[in-house]
């Protein structure tokens, strides 16, 4: 087991983030963006002073945090984009020596949304597994915006489709507070974190950890166990079965990556980002305490 998150949600700079790794005394980044660009579209000279700083500092990249089919890669769209993105990806992932690349499939506009993309969506992340699979790289589907995130049957269809061994599961405990379960008719209840998580969790071989609550229409992000994730209910019965694999944290609550609107001073995301890290830990060896 280890611990390791979104360290551009502290800092911008690759110095910021290997500051706060560091001070958390944790060993990994899941890499997502430096100087506000992502690691696969960085220029060649940034990419090689971001590796030599990983290096001289003893921290690895556990995880490639890409866009690969992210909420802004629509299936209405071409697929183009993101199979040039794990193209770009896969040569910067063999010179971190890492073996995930974090993957949505696809986000579904909401007035197509009645409409059946399951072929098209298993077709384009068949694509993309094959690109991971020949390489020796492991897709780690997240369930946030994306077709085989729309309900946990949606994802249990995508893995079974794919029928790929470089295609797994990145659980994240708060996306489903977030986001729709479009099973059944209109208006969709949101999504059950814990529901979810038990009926995948065969599948899972990472895990984000984020947490927070709807205020009518509007997303609440919060510390761990202090929203409607289930954080704890969901770590306990990981540890309780097994698991042994990256918790990493991905806060929102002092910037949210896709969210111009939300931001805030330096200092306070460096900071959050800390306690946000001590919270899980605190959390897991309470856990573990519990268990004996």
């Amino acid at each position: 087991m280890y611990f390791t998150g979104f360290a551009d949600e502290a800092a911008e700079t690759i110095d910021g983030q290997i500051k706060v790794t560091k001070e958390l005394g944790w060993k990994f980044i899941e890499s997502r963006a430096v100087d506000g660009v992502n690691l696969t579209s960085v220029t060649e000279e940034k990419f090689s002073e971001v590796c030599d700083k990983l290096q001289a500092a003893g921290i690895s990249v556990n995880c490639f945090g890409s866009g690969v089919a992210n909420w802004s890669q629509k299936m209405t769209e071409p697929p183009d984009t993101s199979y040039a993105e794990m193209k770009r990806a896969i040569p910067r992932m063999k010179r971190l020596n890492t073996k995930m690349i974090r993957i949505m499939s696809f986000a579904i506009p909401p007035e197509v949304l009645d409409r059946d993309w399951s072929a098209e969506a298993i077709k384009r992340i068949k694509v993309i597994t094959k690109m991971a699979e020949d390489n020796g790289i492991i897709c780690v589907h997240e369930n946030c915006s994306g077709w085989g995130a729309l309900s946990y049957e949606h994802t249990l269809r995508l893995l079974d489709g794919v029928n790929s061994p470089a295609l797994k599961l990145v659980f994240d405990t708060g996306n489903a507070v977030f986001h729709n379960d479009v099973r059944g008719v209109k208006p969709y209840r949101k999504q059950n974190s814990l529901e979810f998580y038990r009926a995948v969790r065969e599948h899972i071989t990472y895990v984000h950890i984020k947490d927070g609550y709807m205020d009518g229409d509007k997303e609440m992000y919060t510390f761990l166990g202090e929203g409607n994730g289930y954080v704890k209910e969901i770590l306990t019965d990981l540890l309780k079965t097994g698991y042994d694999g990256g918790f990493s944290i991905e806060p929102h609550m002092a910037v949210v990556f896709h969210d111009n609107s939300v931001k805030s001073e330096a200092d306070t995301r460096y900071h959050n980002y800390v306690e946000y890290g001590r919270r899980l830990e605190r959390m897991i060896a309470e856990i573990k305490s519990n268990a004996r």
